[in-house]
């Protein structure tokens, strides 16, 4: 098994949202009857394998940044890179943006704005843009008790969506994660994570919105009932369902994927969480392979290992 959990968690994202970015926008009853099953060729003449959409590009970015420690005004600036400058890109170019991040990344390359200002805040911004990309945060907040994550977790989510709905979800997600990096199966990061959440968003309107995952069992609902649109709830419930009903890092990217809808972030989102627990040794070797800038990312990975290990 890797003794590296940010190379497990950053490949496990990477290849989810690499499986499914050429599944995109395809319907669930399209893909029940042609389901992913491989890393396919997609684009003109077939030319694009392996590629990974903007999920994996801002994950990147951040733990890029989280290596030189917490400093907004740098995660913030690489984020700009990203959009203008083709940092963190497969091929130099940024693609697969959503209209929030898109917006708040504007925001921020005009200067002159606090980076947790930058993010837009109303209802209507509530897509999975943050949860997508925070994944990085849980290496680097595994010692800190709960309550002093949060604030962290709140800025980071704040850059691109500051909606406290989207922040609720990057929390659920983040104490997921470090549950799963302190040896917890999935069950036990799944009930272990609702206490701690709900206690100290108790009180809170916006919480209900996660109540299918926070006081019932995400995993005991149909999949007829369980929606895998770009809305953060819908994200965060789909990822979820599918790490607690499969058993292993394929099955469950699979599974996210062949949801249809927004593929490459439910695949990514699952498969951050999947990679962690299974391992990057779970993940098929043909698609590892398969992932463009492979090597770029095992230094990445290796960086950030380096300084989390360093910090402790």
């Amino acid at each position: 098994m890797s003794k590296n959990k940010v190379l497990d968690g950053l490949f496990g994202l990477c290849v989810g949202d690499a499986l499914g970015v050429p599944a995109e926008g395809k319907s669930r009853d399209y893909l029940t009857k042609n389901p992913v099953k491989n890393m396919i060729r997609f684009g003109a003449q077939n030319q694009y394998f392996g590629i990974w959409s903007d999920d994996s590009s801002l994950t990147f970015c951040l733990a890029d940044s989280l290596c030189n420690g917490h400093d907004l005004i740098d995660i913030a600036d690489k984020f700009v890179q990203w959009l203008y400058n083709g940092l963190w890109t497969p091929y130099g170019k940024a693609f697969g943006i959503g209209n929030t991040t898109s917006e708040a990344i504007y925001r921020l390359k005009q200067g002159n704005i606090n980076p947790v200002k930058a993010g837009l805040k109303n209802e209507y911004d509530n897509g999975n843009g943050s949860l997508m990309r925070i994944l990085p945060l849980a290496f680097v907040l595994q010692k800190l008790p709960f309550e002093k994550r949060i604030p962290i977790i709140s800025d980071i989510s704040s850059i691109t969506h500051a909606h406290k709905r989207s922040i609720i979800a990057c929390v659920i997600y983040i104490e997921m994660a470090i549950n799963l990096l302190n040896g917890q199966d999935f069950r036990e990061a799944y009930i272990n994570m609702k206490k701690p959440v709900i206690e100290y968003y108790a009180g809170e309107k916006e919480l209900g919105h996660y109540s299918r995952i926070l006081e019932g069992d995400i995993s005991g609902i149909p999949e007829e009932e369980i929606k895998s649109s770009g809305y953060v709830v819908h994200t965060l419930e789909a990822s979820l369902w599918c790490i607690l009903i499969s058993n292993s890092y394929k099955e469950t990217v699979l599974k996210a994927i062949n949801l249809g809808g927004d593929t490459d972030t439910t695949g990514a989102v699952a498969g951050g969480l999947a990679g962690i627990y299974y391992g990057f040794e779970s993940i098929p070797e043909e698609w590892v392979n398969s992932i463009t800038r492979k090597d770029d990312i095992v230094e990445l990975a290796e960086k950030l290992d380096s300084y989390v290990t360093a910090s402790e």
